[in-house]
């Protein structure tokens, strides 16, 4: 592992973990890394990492991989983060970006996490790891289980998204599509464990993905000049994004990268057709209950159980921010109105942050100079269901009436 890895910690009570061994669960809860993080201040120049390379391997020190050994990569990392002025003037909000990280390789976010964990899990000896997925993790896992010539198995609700599906195909993975939801996809990786001798990469049962999401928060310190924005919006399903940028703001408090050391509130989206998180938050509770009956199209948020759920609500509370459900009905709504404000072509986990934003400035909770930024964790173009819109038709072999035209594309 990384010279810098002083040990892996409990995340439920701060046991102490040997590195180097293959970890999942501690108490049946997360295990995270923790670095020599002064160490790394002495030998890194921050200001230097802007002449390493374009992906998120330029934060060696800060991931667990040995500095010695290549990781599995496709070029992940470094994703643009745009200004949104139109968009943010329909929502009253004059310092509005979106960091979309629908441009990472496979489409999604969930790419950061799998080439930590994939490389770490070359690194350990394992050769067959297994996933339940409800959207991109299954896809992204598949591809870089190929680059690093393991064998993989997927594991999916029989309603996820197609191209998800077509995606595990692709990359040549074992993939299944299972009557349930993800909890019961997880059960499978759970329970063949044993027969199949496979390693579980499901969010937070391994320390690493963690490691690879928290890169999104050292990004956006990077890319704002070492400042963090006031408020982020996250679009929660199994949260390992959210914990993860907060892990890495408060690592870059102790090596002194930050020029300040404000940190942003940490707004968790749902949606009310599967919120566990917000019930608990509004509960004022640590640990959330299973949300029954879980059904939204935003697949990602369809998490009913997550295992770090007290990590996300730790942020929530630690930073003073909030979470929220918002409409099921309009999420495809805010699909269109990112796109046709912004040409950015948000997920319907991430237009789920959308709706956020305008109900937290409506009610005062969001200021309208605060620099707010919404994560697109995966475009658009995985639910082209979700952007079918009918256009009209016209004759190319008659002539075309100019002055009904605008008419006609409104009726489509």
């Amino acid at each position: 592992m990384n010279e810098f890895v002083l040990h892996l910690e409990g995340a439920i009570d701060g046991a102490r973990l040997e590195p180097g061994a293959r970890y999942s669960l501690h108490e049946g809860r997360p295990i995270v890394v923790r670095y020599d993080l002064a160490a790394i201040a002495e030998r890194v120049d921050r200001d230097a990492l802007a002449m390493r390379e374009t992906s998120l391997w330029r934060y060696r020190e800060c991931l667990p991989l040995g500095l010695d050994q290549e990781p599995v990569t496709l070029g992940e990392g470094l994703t643009p983060l745009l200004q949104c002025p139109a968009l943010g003037q329909r929502l009253d909000l004059a310092d509005l970006w979106i960091k979309d990280e629908s441009q990472m390789p496979t489409g999604s976010f969930k790419d950061r996490g799998q080439s930590v964990a994939i490389s770490m899990a070359r690194s350990l000896g394992i050769e067959r790891v297994a996933i339940p997925t409800a959207g991109n993790a299954g896809g992204s896992m598949a591809a870089y289980a190929a680059r690093a010539g393991l064998e993989a198995y997927v594991f999916m609700p029989e309603d996820t998204p197609p191209i998800n599906q077509y995606e595990v195909a692709h990359a040549g993975a074992n993939g299944f599509l299972v009557n349930g939801l993800i909890t019961d996809c997880g059960k499978i990786v759970r329970d063949g464990a044993g027969p199949m001798g496979w390693f579980d990469m499901s969010t937070l049962k391994e320390p690493y993905r963690l490691e690879g999401k928290k890169t999104m928060g050292l990004e956006i310190a990077e890319q704002f000049g070492w400042r963090l924005p006031d408020v982020i919006l996250y679009p929660t399903g199994g949260g390992t994004g959210l914990i993860g940028m907060w892990k890495a703001f408060s690592e870059l408090v102790e090596l002194g990268w930050l020029e300040t050391a404000d940190m942003p509130r940490m707004v968790a989206v749902q949606s009310q057709g599967c919120c566990p998180i917000v019930r608990a938050y509004e509960r004022g509770e640590r640990f959330a209950e299973v949300f029954e009956g879980a059904c939204t199209i935003a697949s990602g948020l369809r998490v009913p159980a997550a295992v770090g759920d007290f990590m996300i609500l730790d942020a929530l509370a630690e930073s003073g921010g909030c979470a929220v459900a918002v409409d099921e009905a309009s999420i495809r709504g805010w699909m269109d109105e990112a796109a046709r404000a912004e040409g950015i072509a948000l997920g319907p986990e991430s237009a789920c942050c959308v709706g956020a934003a305008r109900c937290l400035r409506d009610s005062g909770w969001l200021e309208p100079d605060a620099r707010v930024v919404i994560f697109n964790c995966g475009g658009a173009r995985k639910y082209p269901d979700l952007m079918a819109h009918r256009l009209p038709s016209l004759d190319r072999f008659a002539g075309i009436d100019w002055k009904d035209l605008p008419a006609l594309a409104a009726r489509a």
